[in-house]
This record gives C-alpha cells, structure tokens and sequence, in this order.
C-alpha cells in the first residue's frame, strides 16, 4: 500500500465546554484509511460527543478537525457529510414515509450532485437506479425495496442505514453503536455489513460500542476516553489489558480479553 501523506481524517486538541463541564478535553487523533478505530469508554466519556464534533453535530470550543489535510471545523454536518464523512446515528435516521429503495435513491442523487429535483426526471438517471439497486444487494434489502421504511423491523433499518452510507460512498464511516436496540439474532447482520465496508481496503472506519466482544472481532485499533480525556491508544490486546479499560469496565474488558 502507497504511503499516505496526510491521515484521512484528524482531531487537533479538539475540545468542547457546556457551561462550566468540559465534555471532550483537548483531544487529538489521527485516522488512517483501511482502518477501523474503535472509540471505547464508560457512559458519560464523551465518545457520542466525540462523534458529534467530528459529523458537525457540534460545533468545538477549540481546536479543529482536518478532512484528508483541510480544516473542516467552520463547515456544517451537511457540508461535512459532502466532503466525505457519512454517519449512521445511534437513533435511526431516515424518510419513513418513503419506500427502502426512495430513501437509497436519494442518497444516490445526492451524491451525483441532482439533489433539488429530486424525482422529475428520475428515470432518465438509470445508471443511478441501477446503483441505488446494487446498494440494496449489498445488504440484502432487495426484496424489501418497495416497503415503506418505517414498517422495517429495527435490524433492517440500521441495514437501511448503512445501504445509504454506502449510496454515499464517504471516505469516512461513522457508526454510533451500531448494534444498540438489536436482538441476538440482528447484530450479526449489522456486523457482517460492517465486515464488508472493512474489507473494501480503502475506507476509514470509526465506531463507538460498548460490547468489548464485538469491538475485539472488528478493530485494529482502540482509543479510550474518559471524563472526555484520551487516556489509551493503541491495538486492541494492549489496550483492553491495560489498567484504565478494565477498571473503567469492572472486569468486563479482562473477561472479553480470556473469552
């Protein structure tokens, strides 16, 4: 693999105050592509805050984020998402209203720039029609193309999501604890898909989970936040044996680590 002049994606002293409580404190970090970070913690962190920074959601108190070597920190979540971040919320975040394939297809013109008009003229476009398509065979939503999204079960929504990301195509996926809500049966699906997103070599991936197994199977890397503070960067054996993540977790993190 080429070298790699500027990371993807980077957080220089990135910082945010709400009154007098400092939520994320002086954080820095860089991301590269062809890896997945995972953003570890206990509740109150900082980590969804972390993330907000990041999409735009937030706006910092200091410091500054750099998309592939430019500082994005003055534009908004939507200017964000056309750079190259594209985000699946913790809470779902799509068209009910609208048929699986309408809320693909969407993401689609988007990312072709044809998004005032959004359904004069659509067939004209079936280069993009077949790729809305295509994102569905990705994450086996095919045959549920003409349901109405809210009428999804939860696991199929957050596929839902991630066939928009991927209709998208960022250069940085970001994933709010993709397996929060999900039945036993549904967070292998979700995982696979992030699996398949991992595998395409080239994306930078950050995720925030609480589920030290899943962050074992899927990261090259973790970075721990506590009290807002980056306090462990590293590969994931070193960091989930090290004193902070498994007092932060009581043991959970040196169960995760013999299992």
């Amino acid at each position: 693999m080429a070298a790699v002049e500027h990371p993807v994606l980077e957080t220089h002293g990135l910082t945010v105050r709400f009154g007098g409580h400092v939520a994320v404190n002086d954080v820095s970090c860089a991301f590269r592509p062809g890896t997945l970070t995972a953003i570890v913690g206990p509740n109150g962190a900082g980590k969804t805050t972390y993330f907000n920074l990041i999409s735009g959601q937030l706006r910092a108190s200091g410091g500054r984020v750099s998309l592939f070597g430019e500082d994005i920190s003055g534009l908004s979540a939507p200017q964000r998402t056309r750079r190259g971040i594209g985000r699946a919320f913790q809470l779902t975040n799509l068209f009910p209203r609208l048929s699986v394939l309408e809320n693909v297809r969407l993401a689609v013109q988007a990312r072709a720039g044809i998004g005032r008009d959004l359904f004069s003229m659509w067939h004209s476009h079936v280069e993009l029609l077949e790729k809305a398509e295509h994102c569905l065979h990705r994450v086996a939503l095919a045959e549920k193309r003409d349901t109405v999204a809210s009428m999804l079960p939860h696991g199929d929504q957050r596929k839902l999501e991630v066939a928009i990301l991927l209709a998208l195509e960022p250069e940085v996926f970001m994933f709010d604890e993709p397996t929060a809500g999900m039945s036993v049966d549904e967070v292998p699906v979700v995982l696979d898909l992030i699996h398949h997103v991992k595998a395409l070599g080239d994306k930078t991936i950050l995720l925030v989970e609480h589920k030290m197994d899943v962050v074992r199977s899927l990261a090259d890397r973790i970075i721990v936040l506590h009290q807002g503070e980056l306090v462990a960067d590293g590969e994931p054996e070193a960091v989930i044996a090290s004193p902070i993540v498994q007092e932060a977790y009581l043991g959970i993190a040196q169960e995760a680590a013999h299992g």
